[in-house]
């Protein structure tokens, strides 16, 4: 025997007036389960489907429980780098030359499900091996005047617990600013601390630098910088 079950809700758009909506229901052992939606009128109805009462209860308990699973995994973290690494790379048909720095310092603020991060770097601090060159390498990114390499990196809070992080970065060199999209960083857990790797795809042109020559033949525009940092949450 089939009989419709109405149900008697209040209607969005006026005060004190409900609609009344029919679903059918069977009595006997292969009882239907009502789920709950809104139509196209923004009116509230019941699908049927197979189950009871207490199907019906346990899915509002598992959707209640997977809404609430952001707002409890994505809570505030600070972050602070323990050790870093910056290598850039310069390229010449003659030679390549590799230029590290290890007094890179760190900071990052996951709120909200978004992440901020701060790289700070002397540019005087890079070590190629050569003297020099590294002398010649200040001046001609007018480091007397800019003396830090400063890099902004922000990300959705989501990935801080994945494989690859993908970071939209604002990099302020040599007096100017570039801006670069989803730049890929691989994340690994070691212990309590979480080692970042990556290459920002930096240019010459990018931050108006005059690129130096040897022999007459400058440089590739490409200098890539090659992070690779430890940091731990706060």
């Amino acid at each position: 025997m089939t009989k419709t079950l109405k149900i008697r809700v209040p209607h969005p758009s006026s005060t004190g007036v409900g609609k009344t909506i029919g679903a059918p229901y069977h009595r006997g052992p292969h009882r239907q389960v009502f789920v709950c939606g809104v139509d196209s009128r923004r009116s509230l109805v019941f699908a049927p489907g197979v189950g009871g009462v207490t199907s019906l209860t346990r899915l509002f308990t598992i959707l209640v429980f997977l809404l609430a699973i952001p707002a409890v995994a994505q809570t505030d973290s600070s972050w602070v780098a323990d050790q870093s690494t910056l290598t850039y790379h310069m390229s010449h048909p003659m030679h390549e030359v590799d230029g590290a720095s290890h007094a890179g310092r760190g900071k990052g603020l996951c709120h909200a499900g978004q992440c901020d991060f701060l790289i700070a770097v002397p540019v005087k601090s890079f070590d190629s091996g050569d003297t020099n060159r590294d002398l010649h390498m200040i001046e001609a990114t007018r480091g007397a005047e800019y003396p830090m390499i400063v890099v902004r990196a922000h990300f959705p809070q989501a990935e801080t617990v994945q494989t690859w992080i993908h970071a939209d970065l604002e990099v302020q060199f040599a007096g100017q600013t570039a801006h670069y999209a989803q730049v890929p960083f691989q994340r690994a857990a070691q212990g309590v601390e979480v080692h970042i790797t990556g290459t920002i795809p930096l240019t010459c042109s990018d931050f108006k630098i005059d690129r130096p020559s040897f022999l007459t033949v400058p440089i590739k525009n490409e200098i890539p910088v090659r992070v690779d940092m430890l940091w731990h949450a706060q």
